[in-house]
C-alpha cells in the first residue's frame, strides 16, 4: 500500500499511523451512539450494542480525534464478519460554518444518520459493503455522497464479497485532493470524482475523518494510515 501511485496520485509523507490494535490506539476518539469495541484478532471490531429492530437509533459513528488537511491519502484494512449491515467512512468533515465536529455549538450527533447528512456540518462520504437493503443486497456498489444535503456525487462497483467468502481483509484507499476524490479497494480503482465547486457548494478542505456502521454489521478495521498526497 506504501508505493501507490493512481490516477497520477503519490503518496509523500506519513502523517498518521494507527493500527487499531488495542484500547489504547484509540484512545481520544469518539463514538456517537452505542456500539461494542473489541480487539479480539488484534483489530478494531465493532457492532452495535443496541438491538437493530430500532433502526438507526442502532447505528454509529466512531471519530478518529486528528484533524486532516487538505490533499491526503487515507488508507486501512476492512474485513466483515457478519451482514446484513453498512460501512461508512466520512472524510473532509466540519461544521457548516468551519467549527471544528467536536464544537459544543453544533447539534448533539447519536448516529442517525440524518445528522450527519442534513444538519449543520459538511463532509464528503463514501459507503461501501452496502448489504442492508433489498437493492443493496441484489446489486452491489460504493457510493459517494456530499453534506450537507444527501447528494450522491459518484457510484462504482463493489468487489468485496459477502461475508462467507471474505476470508482476509480488504484493503482500502481513499485520496481528497482538492476536488478530487479516488477510491480503490484492493488496488482496484471504484471511482475518480472531480467537485466542481458549484452544482453541490464550494468545495470542501480537510477536517476530521470518521467510521460509521449499520446494524446488524461486525467487522474489523485494521492499519488506518494517513498521507500526505501530490499529484
Amino acid at each position: 500500500m506504501d508505493n501507490i501511485n493512481f490516477s497520477g496520485f503519490r503518496l509523500k509523507e506519513l502523517i498518521y499511523d494507527n493500527p487499531l490494535s488495542c484500547e489504547n490506539d484509540i484512545r481520544g476518539f469518539r463514538l456517537e451512539g452505542e456500539a461494542r469495541i473489541t480487539f479480539p484478532n488484534g483489530k478494531m471490531r465493532m457492532e452495535n450494542a443496541l438491538d437493530p429492530e430500532l433502526g438507526q437509533k442502532a447505528n454509529f459513528v466512531f471519530w478518529c480525534p486528528e484533524d486532516f488537511p487538505d490533499n491526503i491519502a487515507i488508507t486501512w484494512e476492512f474485513q466483515p464478519l457478519r451482514e446484513p449491515g453498512l460501512s461508512i467512512m466520512f472524510f473532509a468533515a466540519r461544521g457548516i460554518n468551519g467549527e471544528d465536529i467536536f464544537d459544543p455549538r453544533l447539534k448533539p450527533r447519536s448516529g442517525i444518520y440524518s445528522q450527519y447528512h442534513s444538519s449543520d456540518i459538511n463532509a464528503l462520504h463514501v459507503s461501501y459493503f452496502r448489504r442492508m437493503l433489498a437493492d443493496e443486497r441484489a446489486f452491489h456498489t460504493c457510493n459517494l455522497r456530499k453534506s450537507k444535503g444527501f447528494h450522491l456525487v459518484c457510484q462504482g462497483a463493489d468487489p468485496i464479497p459477502g461475508v462467507e467468502d471474505a476470508k482476509k481483509p480488504y484493503k482500502i484507499l481513499l485520496v481528497k485532493y482538492g476536488p478530487e476524490v479516488f477510491f480503490a479497494i484492493n488496488s482496484l480503482p471504484i471511482f475518480h470524482w472531480i467537485d466542481d465547486g458549484k452544482t453541490y457548494g464550494d468545495v470542501l478542505s480537510g477536517g476530521k475523518i470518521g467510521f460509521r456502521q449499520m446494524a446488524p454489521l461486525i467487522a474489523e478495521y485494521s492499519g488506518l494510515k494517513v498521507y500526505s498526497v501530490e499529484k
